[in-house]
């Protein structure tokens, strides 16, 4: 019997454990799915660098360093007054406003930031969902203004009964968004297009849309003049109050609740919802294990942009006037910040749409107060930037990287293996 040639040994199979992701699968995972720790550090670091521009912009403290080394205490006072005063007054705006003289003043600032977070939460959802799919939804914009469209034309040109009419106007704004998206995730399935420079131009196509409808007879509210706006929504079609007329907060906060519960339950307990984090995770291994990628890729797009839709529906129906194109106000690129700092999960993503929320309605009183509140978007920005550079933070804060975790824990497993324990 002769020896084996090399040709004829049987190599060992690889062990799952060493087969390590690529270098740019591992840097978009850290960022999607952050860890709770990382980014409440990161929330925290922002907020102490804006604390940091607002004493090093107050008038008191820049008098007081003058003879900071003879009377520190002056600075010192000055820098924290600042401070407090600054950040009270984004807690008043936002929170509680404790100088109320009835119990509607003390709690609209709360009802307000669930108002202003409300349309942020849901589109932040949509793009999470295109991020756990692996693919990047840069076109919120786009989506919301198709959903603002098709629920506005539904909620002026048809007159329908409540709550029929409403149900109908909301339907539509999610169909004609999710019509959108679905547009992204074909020509990407099947010509390979880019899905994040697509999204934009789908973005400038959906603005000069609108625009150009709410100059026609089809969406232009006759008394607008040469502006740009469309009709009122029919009462029938309007969002209800949800505490009645001192609160602005309308049921699209309830019907936002309700998406959080639907994409947690999507992601996270059904079938779909396991293939789309498949496809998210390694698209040609769930090519291997039968799972038709290009078609996820379309009804992902179409869910994602659903999402976003129900973001319009709020802004076009909950408001008793027409609007105009611009109805987004940016919140289809928060979105994406929100679901960054939300690592895409429903959790995250409500909890992060809360915080921009607050950081909206906070920003006018923070203003009375002397601060300016375009300090909140420099925080918002260094939280995306914190958020966007996992290394950074754990360098900081001197946490272990993941990978590090994993190879400490696949070299454990190995000398299990070895040592022949089970």
């Amino acid at each position: 019997m002769t020896d084996p040639t090399p040709d004829t040994l049987v190599k060992p199979a690889l062990d799952p454990d060493d087969q390590a992701p690529s270098r740019w699968t591992v840097a978009l995972r850290d960022i999607v799915s952050g860890s709770p720790l990382r980014t409440f550090l990161a929330i925290v670091l922002a907020f102490v660098v804006g604390a940091v521009l607002i004493v090093l912009t107050n008038e008191d403290f820049l008098e007081s360093v003058g003879y900071i080394f003879s009377r520190p205490s002056d600075a010192i006072s000055a820098a924290v007054s600042a401070v407090s005063e600054g950040y009270g007054a984004l807690f008043r705006g936002s929170i509680l406003n404790l100088e109320g003289n009835s119990f509607a003043q003390v709690v609209r600032p709360l009802t307000e930031t669930l108002r202003l977070a409300t349309p942020l939460i849901v589109a932040g959802l949509g793009i999470g969902l295109s991020f756990r799919v692996g693919m990047f939804n840069i076109g919120g914009q786009g989506q919301l203004l198709f959903g603002a469209g098709f629920a506005g034309f539904v909620s002026f040109q048809l007159h329908l009964p409540f709550p029929l009419h409403l149900l109908v106007a909301v339907i539509a704004g999610i169909g004609g968004a999710a019509a959108y998206g679905a547009l992204v995730g074909f020509l990407k399935a099947r010509t390979g297009a880019n899905e994040v420079i697509v999204t934009i131009m789908l973005n400038y196509i959906a603005f000069y849309l609108l625009t150009y409808l709410m100059r026609t007879p089809v969406m232009q509210d006759p008394t607008a003049g040469g502006t740009p706006k469309t009709p009122a929504p029919d009462v029938s079609a309007q969002l209800p109050l949800l505490f009645g007329d001192s609160f602005a907060l309308n049921w699209g906060f309830v019907l936002v609740i309700a998406a959080t519960v639907f994409f947690w339950w999507l992601m996270e307990r059904s079938t779909l919802g396991y293939r789309f984090r498949a496809v998210g995770l390694n698209p040609n291994a769930a090519l291997t294990a039968g799972i038709n990628v290009n078609r996820i890729y379309v009804v992902a797009m179409a869910i994602s942009a659903g999402f976003v839709g129900i973001a319009g529906v709020t802004q076009a129906l909950g408001r008793t006037s027409g609007f105009t194109p611009t109805v987004d106000a940016g919140i289809g690129f928060d979105a994406i910040t929100v679901a960054l700092l939300g690592g895409s999960s429903a959790g995250g993503v409500f909890l992060a749409g809360l915080l921009f929320g607050a950081m909206k309605a906070g920003g006018p009183s923070m203003q009375i107060a002397d601060v300016p509140p375009e300090l909140l978007g420099v925080v918002q920005g260094i939280i995306v930037l914190l958020i966007a550079a996992p290394p950074l933070v754990r360098a900081i804060f001197r946490l272990p990287s993941p990978s590090a975790r994993t190879a400490g824990d696949r070299a454990k497993r190995r000398s299990a293996k070895k040592g022949g324990v089970k």
